[in-house]
């Protein structure tokens, strides 16, 4: 009787190994980031970027979190070529501008998702006066000066370091500006680090020193869309930003030294409102902008690090909250996108397809004393983080 069940127990065990190698296999290929089955850990991997025009070898890193989140970034200009994350269904998608390759961004840079320096924004005339001195800046903005000149921070091969933990994926990038780089004093040492976090966390941490009085303002240009592979425009995009107040600008976009109340204006996102719902008002500010393209003041102590922004698409139901210890943010709503671009996903960028949230100290402060100080001087370390966190409902 004993062997009897004994042959039993093999004959059942056999006709489940048959069934188990006759069942059909799962499908387990797909273009969506997985999970590790064994240890899903934060991790950063290295691949080519292509090769600058001098022969100068680029790199791409991708950073990853546990949740399969992504963000890659080159050492050509620091750039963010591709934020991947969930929308409410866990499908990944990219939401942010940019080029499939390198040969877009020499051509066409449009400062996608590039780290802007020496000074983010516009300085009049290309020129300001520190300690009695003059300095002379590249005009490559009409006759203002942008972003850091011809040749800023957008475009220069950055030296990387990468590393991760199981909790996060770093990204730290140098650069030596040397006195009178773009007409800016000093030798500045500037370090930024991209850390990618398991909590959906794109934190930039910036940090520099000059061994001459110089002024800097360092920031992210990454233009936001987050309907995913850029579908639409932004204008059904909903925004509330911590700010009650805001910068007017003269036909130059150069501020006129005014910090006015948001109140009863198109400007004010003190509560949750839809970005298209008065970018086309009768405003005198509206028009000089061709939308959106002003800096805002945010309620909290100057240097306090703080929530001051949140950006949601609800078809997607992808969200984005953004927190800094900057003074300001310059929101541009895509006004001088114009169709001459395509992009990835082969998508053409037209007017109103992203929105920037560039945090930042006020435009054209070196020559508006009554502005926050942009002044670094030897012995002193500019420091400054931004975090732009990712969740979907």
């Amino acid at each position: 009787m004993k062997n009897h069940f004994l042959r039993i127990a093999v004959l059942n065990l056999g006709a489940m190994l048959i069934a188990a190698c006759n069942a059909p296999k799962k499908d387990t290929s797909t273009t969506e980031p997985v999970k590790d089955s064994v240890a899903a850990v934060a991790s950063i991997s290295e691949t080519s970027f292509g090769t600058l025009p001098d022969g100068t070898p680029l790199k791409l890193f991708k950073l990853r979190n546990a949740s399969g989140m992504e963000a890659d970034i080159t050492n050509y200009g620091g750039i963010i070529t591709s934020i991947r994350t969930a929308d409410r269904n866990g499908k990944f998608e990219d939401v942010v501008l940019g080029y499939d390759s390198l040969a877009g961004y020499l051509k066409a840079p449009s400062f996608f998702g590039a780290l802007v320096g020496r000074y983010g924004n516009r300085i009049a005339k290309g020129k300001f006066k520190l300690d009695g001195k003059t300095y002379t800046l590249v005009q490559n903005n009409g006759k203002n000066h942008l972003h850091g000149g011809k040749v800023g921070f957008d475009k220069v091969v950055w030296a990387p370091v990468a590393s991760s933990t199981p909790d996060s994926a770093s990204l730290k990038l140098t650069y030596l500006s040397k006195d009178m780089e773009e007409g800016y004093p000093g030798n500045l040492q500037v370090t930024v680090t991209y850390t990618l976090t398991n909590d959906n966390e794109l934190k930039i941490y910036y940090e520099a020193t000059t061994d001459k009085p110089t002024v800097v303002n360092l920031t992210n240009h990454s233009y936001f869309n987050l309907t995913g592979n850029t579908k639409r425009n932004i204008l059904g995009h909903t925004l509330q930003l911590n700010a009650s107040k805001f910068v007017p600008v003269d036909d130059g976009l150069i501020p006129t030294g005014e910090i006015k109340p948001v109140k009863g204006t198109p400007f004010d996102f003190t509560q949750p409102a839809v970005i298209g719902a008065r970018i086309n008002d009768n405003d005198a500010q509206i028009k000089i902008g061709r939308g959106y393209d002003h800096c805002y003041v945010f309620d909290k102590p100057l240097g306090s690090y703080a929530h001051i922004a949140t950006l949601s698409d609800s078809t997607s139901g992808r969200q984005m909250d953004v927190f800094t210890s900057e003074p300001g943010t310059q929101l541009y709503s895509g006004n001088f996108l114009d169709g001459s671009v395509t992009g990835k996903f082969n998508t053409v960028y037209a007017q109103r397809y992203a929105v920037c949230l560039e945090t930042q100290h006020f435009p054209d402060s070196p020559n508006k004393p009554e502005f926050p100080s942009v002044v670094l001087k030897p012995g002193e370390v500019y420091k400054t983080r931004t975090t732009y966190q990712f969740s979907a409902k």
